[in-house]
């Protein structure tokens, strides 16, 4: 078992060009999986692949739910799950593809209320000190804001992705796609000013761009925690996260004119689907610019 996972790993690295993190993720979905059918299947024995069928993942589905588990969790990890199958399949270990007739649980509708403009002015980011850990703070917060990019895309940020020379950075994406997102001037100052304090502190010698302080690359928990930490001052808001100001930022960019297939393309979606998802918390500012432009609404107001 553990020799095909591994393979699965690699396959997932080489074949498909997923990070580290996320073949890291879907192993582990699929590891939990096997610990439930193993739990479930007294007898001892290796797991036959080719004796399990898909009452095997029903059932660890109800299991994930009465867990507390949200639907979207557990289509989360039936994904995995299929992902894993489809390599079985295609590797020849299986005869048949389990995952045929499956249908994903529906997702609960949720809308995310981005941070508004008021608190993300209340941060006061001119106030930041102007030391390493200052710096370093104050140019992940207006790189995850101004920008929109993803936490992982910021930690895997080089000093080499910045061009000085015409005022952009490269981003890799899910699946190691690059895009190229145009800097304006105070962010460029932002980075100037931070790679001074960053190579006295360290030497220029480091290639990952932003680092903690003792010279480490960034990770998750680390974004996570800083973002968190400076939005508890300053927002009642349950959510503050990483992810919170890329919704931010593409929230913001709609509610002051950007169309939607330029966001898609600084966001790095691949499909305008996925950036629509941010057209529901702009409805409020919609509201306000139908109220504002439409005949009937002036009218009344005449």
């Amino acid at each position: 078992m553990e020799q095909t996972l591994t393979a699965y790993k690699n396959y997932l690295l080489k074949e498909k060009n997923y990070s580290l993190h996320t073949a890291t993720a879907y192993v582990n979905d699929v590891a939990s999986f096997f610990d439930f059918y193993n739990a479930e299947d007294l007898s001892g024995a290796e797991v036959d692949f080719k004796q399990i069928d898909y009452s095997a993942v029903r059932a660890w589905m109800s299991f994930l739910s009465s867990e507390g588990m949200v639907n979207k969790t557990i289509n989360r990890k039936i994904s995995s799950l299929k992902s894993f199958f489809k390599y079985l399949y295609v590797s020849k270990q299986v005869d048949e593809y389990l995952f045929i007739v499956h249908k994903s649980l529906r997702n609960e509708k949720t809308i995310q209320v981005p941070f508004s403009e008021k608190e993300i002015e209340a941060l006061h980011l001119e106030l930041f000190p102007e030391n390493f850990e200052g710096k370093r703070d104050r140019l992940i917060l207006e790189l995850l804001y101004s920008l929109g990019i993803r936490r992982a895309e910021l930690i895997g940020l080089k000093t080499d992705d910045v061009d000085f020379g015409n005022n952009t950075l490269k981003v890799t994406g899910k699946r190691n796609k690059q895009r190229i997102i145009p800097l304006v001037d105070p962010v460029v100052e932002l980075i100037k000013g931070y790679l001074i304090v960053r190579n006295k502190r360290f030497g220029n010698l480091k290639d990952v761009l932003i680092l903690t302080n003792s010279g480490n690359i960034l990770n998750e928990t680390f974004v996570y925690r800083l973002i968190n930490n400076y939005f508890r001052g300053v927002t009642s808001k349950v959510k503050k996260s990483p992810h919170m100001l890329r919704h931010t930022f593409a929230t913001h960019m709609l509610n002051n004119g950007a169309d939607l297939n330029s966001i898609k393309e600084l966001l790095g979606h691949s499909s305008l689907a996925s950036t629509q998802v941010y057209v529901h918390s702009s409805l409020s500012e919609l509201k306000n610019v139908y109220k504002n432009a439409h005949p009937r609404f002036r009218k009344d107001e005449e």
